[in-house]
């Protein structure tokens, strides 16, 4: 196997013998073997499309199989089995359809490929026809080509996120098929390469719309709200992931049964919607980023639901209690398709659950982009009286890896007269500190989950019409981690967006040569983090 599409990837460089997220040389493959059928699909769809052919079933599946396959996500063989199959079915159908109508009868070999019968053969089928097999083009154009990939994935993630609350835009989907496409056509130029990246990270941008649309429309806009970090005395649902339709409908099932239920992860962000938080149950958050779940789900004495993408390879202390939906599997961990959960319910009550309340500090919530905007005029005033210097975005993914305790120092380090924005699960490097208000404003504040970048984006761009100033011209200074594909399609928005001088750690992404880099560099100055004090110290002036 080979794969470095995380930032954690073996040495920097790759892993070869198994993934440090917990993927098999098996799994690794049958991944490898879903995106070439993917592609294949994509060409067809597009062609089909050309002729005025659509269909949402293809659509969607090719969001959600691709989300499959982003890190730490779905590690079941069988389950990637059934998306192959899945895949060829579709793409055959749709396929007839394109030459009924008169279309192309000389289709390209991912079009046309096979799969074989057995779990065993599509291993082997996957490491010499996956994606990685059909290579043999320079490293810099290899670059380009799975940064592009990388992006699709973040993109199909937020795109299926977005469809279950039912949001959706066709031009989402078409790009999607296209980028897919063109990641397999060697014919294309670096230069048509680096403008498809581009293209993805405004595609991006609406795909992160439709998700904040779903949201807020379902939910409410978040409001400021504090979440007790204790428990409760009772049984006990833990709900981590992203997914705030899988929540609610936890929530609604759980009703009246005596069984609280709590937030893990990159769910802490729910607390602040409204429609969320009117169940009386919905107490508060247990644990931290996902990294620490072994720990902290070993320790959790009730029934655990992971929901999206974030789930680690779960230990025998806890695997009994542990149940995934939707795009998220494990080998013999229970999955639930129906989004019935009543093998959850029943779990929590038959656990012990907490024996006594435990009161513990609490935490902020809900400062999205409705919150942060109706100061804004104070965000304003703070400026011009020279109580705010500068506002810090901080955030982003949080992992393992040695390094990150960077993004606590810097917080920690800056100094009082700046503002820290946070989302995502980095925050949980810093995200139970008091660090003051200026004003009355917090001098911490919490916008969600990755989910919610649209949020801090519109944030941004929302303080440079009132400032009256370019984006790049702001007292705005944004330090991102990254870890998995959802950031790389964050990324590619920002640059998108043209906004520049992004600081990018712990580590840069190993799947971008130096020459990919320089280019990244002179249009866009990224920079790799150095320390807390001389970032602060460049950042500060």
């Amino acid at each position: 196997m080979f794969c470095f599409q995380c930032e954690q990837t073996a040495k920097g460089k790759g892993c070869t013998s198994f993934g440090v997220c917990g993927k098999s040389p098996e799994v690794a493959a049958l991944q490898d073997l879903l995106i070439y059928a993917l592609m294949g699909l994509s060409k067809v769809a597009v062609e089909a499309r050309k002729q005025g052919i659509t269909d949402e079933k293809v659509d969607i599946f090719t969001c959600e199989a691709l989300f499959s396959t982003l890190t730490n996500v779905n590690f079941d063989p069988k389950r990637f089995v059934k998306l192959i199959k899945k895949t060829v079915e579709l793409r055959d159908s749709l396929r007839k359809g394109v030459e009924d109508g008169g279309g192309p009868v000389k289709w390209s070999i991912a079009s046309r490929f096979e799969p074989k019968k057995t779990l065993e053969d599509l291993v082997e089928q996957g490491k010499t026809e996956g994606y990685k097999a059909k290579s043999g083009l320079d490293k810099d154009t290899r670059s380009l080509q799975n940064i592009l990939l990388y992006g699709i994935k973040g993109v199909a993630a937020y795109t299926d996120h977005a469809y279950i609350l039912g949001q959706k835009d066709n031009k989402v989907f078409s790009f999607i098929q296209e980028g897919l496409a063109a990641v397999l056509d060697k014919s294309l130029s670096q230069e048509e390469l680096l403008g498809s990246v581009m293209k993805c990270g405004e595609i991006n941008l609406r795909a992160m719309e439709l998700l904040d649309a779903g949201n807020t429309g379902t939910y409410g806009h978040p409001v400021p709200r504090k979440v007790p970090l204790g428990v409760k005395k009772g049984k006990a649902i833990l709900v981590s992931g992203h997914d705030l339709r899988d929540l609610e409908a936890i929530l609604k099932q759980s009703a009246g049964k005596g069984i609280y239920v709590y937030t893990h992860g990159e769910m802490l962000p729910a607390h602040g919607y409204p429609e969320l938080k009117k169940y009386q149950h919905f107490y508060g958050h247990y644990g931290t980023a996902w990294q620490n779940q072994q720990k902290e789900f070993k320790e959790f004495p009730g029934a655990i639901l992971m929901t999206t993408n974030c789930l680690m390879r779960p230990i025998d202390a806890y695997k009994g209690n542990l149940f995934t939906t939707g795009v998220v599997g494990w080998p013999d961990v229970i999955h639930i398709d129906d989004k019935d959960f009543t093998p959850v319910i029943q779990k929590a009550l038959e656990m012990p659950g907490f024996h006594e309340d435990e009161v513990r500090q609490q935490v902020m919530v809900g400062f999205a982009r409705n919150t942060i905007l109706s100061v804004a005029d104070k965000v304003v005033e703070a400026v011009k009286n020279k109580s705010l210097r500068r506002i810090l975005l901080v955030g982003g993914c949080d992992g393992a890896k040695p390094g990150r305790n960077y993004y606590t120092e810097l917080v920690e380090k800056a100094p009082k007269d700046t503002l820290i924005l946070t989302l995502a699960c980095g925050k949980f490097r810093f995200f139970d500190k008091n660090l003051g208000t200026i004003g009355s404003i917090p001098r911490l504040l919490d916008v969600g989950q990755c989910n919610d970048a649209y949020s801090a984006v519109e944030v941004a761009l929302a303080l440079s019409d009132v400032f009256d100033v370019g984006i790049n011209n702001l007292p705005l200074s944004i330090v991102c981690s990254w870890y998995e594909q959802k950031a790389v399609a964050i990324l590619l928005t920002l640059l998108y967006l043209g906004i520049k001088n992004i600081r990018l750690g712990p580590s840069l992404p190993a799947f971008i040569t130096p020459n990919v880099l320089s280019i990244l560099v002179k249009n866009f100055n990224i920079t790799p983090i150095t320390s807390p004090e001389k970032d602060l110290k460049t950042i500060l002036g």
